[in-house]
């Protein structure tokens, strides 16, 4: 697979920065950043594009298909709920001058609406009653909730019909949902180009701040994935996408909404093994895939980053170095900030590499001479999994059929680039 120049739009939005984080380190993508406004996405994109008029204004997309002319775009990943539903209208009407990594426009059509979400799956999983008005209520409290929207933005918990009342009068469109008292999930999944369900993780949403899960650990329930394939069934998704589910009174699992995009707490299960974001690229290229996930206790917890605690205990890191420990010719920091972390731990460090050149001399160009406890050099035809030794072992691989190797054959965690954040401190 040839290198793709990719855009993100709007990059700044927490699912922009999730897939910076996604990106930024394979070797397989020239990553892009686009905003309207000056966000964080400036501050985190080493390539960013600023100016770009919001997806309402009537010029967007001739802007975004010159963009995508003069630059030579290969593809737009759309990183909000409305940039989604637009970039995907525009690809259906085969307007839109590159590929837009979303589900396709019906789907995306489907899911911006909280009410044809509930009014299509009804009958085929659990949904919350909609109420049509306030005189159906048969129990209190309620949810009002808009129709489109994101977040918990303009969503109201109402005790009484007196104070629904208040808020459905105040001029914004408001669902009237049945009140769901219990625990919240979201499922991250992934479908491929043939509508086949490759993954579906479930996360409880243990921590809620401004409609964002900032603290999660993954939910291990078979009715997740069961409600996953029902939908998946039932409406035709491609790549990377979302939904959530909360308990009603009585127990059951409800579903709340659909998205045909990233969530950027699905760096959870990145940093077990599923790029969702390079998935779909790899997808959009025909490639097939066959996702690899560590099994290890992780929790996830954010304040405009994420930190993870991992369920592991190493004595041994095992690092390779083309594209892992050197990217483009230059050293990757953040590997290099962990290997300094394993030092102060008195973790015994090991360069495994099929470098082509002398790498002792090419060590020393980049002053990494003496970082390492053993330098192994191997053959093409070998296995890495053959020198690694001991079984409070990690390896750190950019390729994933030496992830897969070393996973199978001696069962030790392992990681790709763009999870070794999830090694630091």
């Amino acid at each position: 697979m040839n290198r793709k120049k990719v855009f993100v739009f709007p990059c700044g939005s927490e699912i922009g920065l999730e897939i910076y984080r996604s990106l930024w380190c394979a070797k397989e993508v020239d990553l892009w950043g686009g905003s309207s406004v000056p966000d964080h996405g400036r501050f985190v994109y080493r390539q960013h594009i600023p100016d770009i008029p919001f997806e309402s204004d009537g010029s967007f997309l001739d802007h975004v298909n010159k963009l995508i002319h003069d630059q030579g775009f290969d593809y737009i990943i759309p990183a909000h709920d409305s940039v989604v539903l637009r970039l995907a209208e525009a690809h259906h009407l085969r307007s839109l001058a590159c590929r837009a990594l979303t589900s396709p426009l019906e789907t995306c059509r489907i899911a911006r609406s909280k009410k044809l979400t509930l009014e299509h799956f009804q009958g085929t999983v659990p949904t919350p009653r909609l109420y049509t008005s306030l005189a159906d209520v048969s129990s209190w409290p309620v949810f009002l909730k808009p129709d489109v929207g994101q977040g918990s933005k303009g969503t109201v918990l109402a005790s009484s019909p007196q104070e629904a009342q208040y808020h459905l009068l105040r001029g914004q469109e408001l669902l009237i949902l049945e009140y769901l008292p219990g625990k919240e999930y979201t499922v991250d999944c992934f479908t491929d180009r043939n509508g086949k369900l490759l993954f579906a993780g479930g996360r409880e949403r243990r921590r809620i701040a401004n409609g964002i899960s900032v603290n999660t650990r993954p939910a291990k329930l078979n009715e997740l994935r069961e409600v996953a394939a029902k939908i998946n069934a039932k409406l035709h998704f491609t790549g990377m996408w979302f939904f959530q589910v909360k308990e009603n009174a009585g127990g059951e699992l409800a579903l709340m909404e659909i998205a045909p995009r990233l969530a950027g707490t699905m760096g959870m299960y990145r940093n077990l093994g599923i790029n969702f974001s390079l998935m779909s690229i790899y997808d959009a290229e025909g490639l097939d895939l066959h996702p690899l996930v560590n099994v290890f206790d992780i929790e996830m917890d954010r304040a405009l980053g994420g930190k993870f605690k991992l369920g592991i205990d190493y004595t041994d890191v095992y690092m390779d170095f083309d594209d892992c420990l050197i990217l483009d010719e230059q050293i990757n920091t953040q590997a290099i900030c962990f290997l300094f972390q394993c030092l102060n731990k008195g973790v015994r460090i090991h360069l495994i590499t099929r470098h082509a050149q002398d790498v002792e001399e090419t060590l020393r160009k980049f002053r990494l001479d003496r970082m390492f406890d053993s330098v192994v050099t191997i053959a093409g035809g070998e296995k890495k999994s053959a020198y690694i030794t001991g079984a409070k072992a990690i390896f750190i691989d950019d390729s994933f059929s030496e992830r897969f190797d070393v996973s199978t054959s001696l069962g030790i965690p392992v990681f790709a680039p763009d999870s070794i954040e999830s090694l630091l401190d």
